[in-house]
């Protein structure tokens, strides 16, 4: 894999991972809440204005461009797998921005996701 394939493999997991932690801070911001006929519409408006779900969305589209880009320089069977460096990212940035737990249990997981993410770049 060449240095530009792999930034761009890269930026699009990155991209991904800031997508999901957006929309976690914008359902965050808007609350629980339940669809139901009586609120699908004000609920829907929330959750459509709310920045920081807007600004995930606008990652997701970027990403999926970006990812369009790797998936033309790198094998698919390498570059998918890479994904889950997003779960890792994740897992930090989530403990890190809104005091979620990372367990002794998922420090294991990340730990196996970043040996089997090496031997599949590798291969």
């Amino acid at each position: 894999m060449t240095a530009l394939s792999f930034a761009l493999v890269l930026a699009g997991v990155i991209l991904n991972a800031a997508a999901q932690l957006l929309l976690k801070a914008g359902t965050n911001a808007v609350g629980r809440f339940e669809f139901s006929a009586a609120n699908a519409v004000p609920v829907g408006l929330k959750l459509a204005f709310e920045p920081h779900i807007l600004g995930g969305i606008a990652c997701y589209v970027v990403s999926v461009v970006i990812w369009i880009m790797a998936l033309s320089r790198v094998e698919v069977s390498i570059a998918y797998p890479m994904l889950s460096i997003g779960y890792i990212l994740n897992a930090l940035a989530a403990w890190y921005l809104f005091g979620e737990a990372v367990t002794p249990m998922r420090l294991v997981g990340i730990g196996i996701i970043i040996v089997g993410v090496y031997v599949v770049a590798r291969s």
